[in-house]
């Protein structure tokens, strides 16, 4: 069984970011698995979401197993732990050049264009010049996106997973709450690796909401008795998510990709979001989820009439926007579809 490798890219040059700020240097940690072909033109490139890391295994692992869509024996995957990420990736709590010490609140803006931008250099720094498949969900989803549209040559195909063109006001007040909830614990000024970490507990418990939907908490998380007044699973299952995250994650990295994703918007500087999208030479599969509570399924639709060569499909899961992440059976039927179908259009 090939086992995943793990790298860590260095840019030791001044790195502009799209708000007017700038980064002195940046390091991007990546992950790969499998082999690249003698030609190059076997790479899978994986955008995760919000709260993941560069390890796909971890989160994806039945889309890069032996006899999955994108078998390891076949195909090199790749990821990049993002920009302002905390594994591994320049972020917040990384040292600042400027002063040896973390940047804690003062880690500049950033936006989805300077997280690809900084995908880009990777990519340019590993000599792959063209990428069969870009794929990523959620957040992961927007910086294909920006991605395609920024390097449209680079991609022969691209799978944006619930997301969307244009973050919605109904995503940003979402984030926002969260971030209220961070900006409520009174350790958040501190400039301290834990501060707002009970914050960040909440912030979790109310991005769960939007996350799944109500059906399958009604299903986990029902009561199985009548007399209960107190302590109710789906109270001690939201302590318990926000406990989760905040074990392995921090609340000034949550901080800045919630607004990178708040932030994200495929039209600005470029006349529309449909001239935007236009511009996307890729060809795209578009995949929604049923019952998405925070990436709705027009979303998707929208983003399939606007992409030249674009379809749309649609998984069925009770468990809302995460189903991208549990719904692995339809996600290999849909993509192993996908590329049949081109296979069959061509001879």
């Amino acid at each position: 069984m090939m086992e995943r490798e793990d790298s860590t890219f260095h840019y030791n040059e001044v790195f502009p970011l799209e708000a007017g700020g700038s980064l002195n240097g940046f390091q991007l940690r990546y992950s790969t698995l499998g082999k690249i072909s003698p030609a190059r033109d076997n790479v899978i490139w994986v955008c995760h979401a919000l709260t993941g890391s560069s390890d796909f295994t971890a989160w994806w692992k039945d889309l890069f197993s032996e006899g999955s869509v994108y078998d390891p024996r076949h195909y090199f995957i790749i990821c990049a732990n993002i920009l302002g990420g905390c594994y591994g990736s320049t972020g917040p709590l990384s040292p600042d050049p400027a002063t040896g010490k973390p940047y804690f609140h003062t880690f500049p803006t950033l936006t989805n264009r300077d997280v690809v931008r900084a995908f880009d250099l990777l990519r340019q720094y590993l000599k792959i010049d063209q990428v069969h498949t870009l794929i990523g969900g959620s957040l992961g989803g927007q910086q294909v996106l920006e991605w395609a549209i920024e390097r449209p040559s680079v991609f022969r195909h691209i799978v944006p997973i619930a997301c969307n063109a244009q973050h919605s006001p109904w995503g940003i007040a979402f984030n926002e709450a969260q971030r209220l909830a961070i900006e409520a614990d009174p350790t958040w000024k501190e400039n301290e690796r834990r501060a707002g970490t009970e914050g960040l507990k909440a912030a979790r418990a109310i991005g769960m909401i939007s996350y799944r939907q109500y059906e399958i908490f009604a299903q986990t998380q029902a009561e199985k008795t009548l007399d209960k007044l107190d302590n109710y699973r789906a109270a001690s299952y939201q302590r318990y998510q926000g406990q989760k995250l905040a074990d392995r994650f921090n609340a000034f990295t949550y901080w800045i990709l919630t607004k990178v994703m708040d932030s994200h918007n495929v039209g600005r500087g470029r006349g529309s979001v449909e001239e935007a999208l236009s511009q996307i030479t890729a060809r795209a599969l578009v995949i929604g989820i049923q019952n998405d509570l925070l990436f709705p399924i027009g979303e998707q639709r929208f983003l399939a009439r606007h992409i030249p060569q674009a379809e749309v499909e649609v998984i069925h899961s009770i468990y809302g926007h995460d189903g991208f992440l549990v719904e692995f059976d339809q996600l290999n039927k849909i993509l192993k579809h996908f590329y049949r179908e081109k296979i069959s259009v061509l001879s």
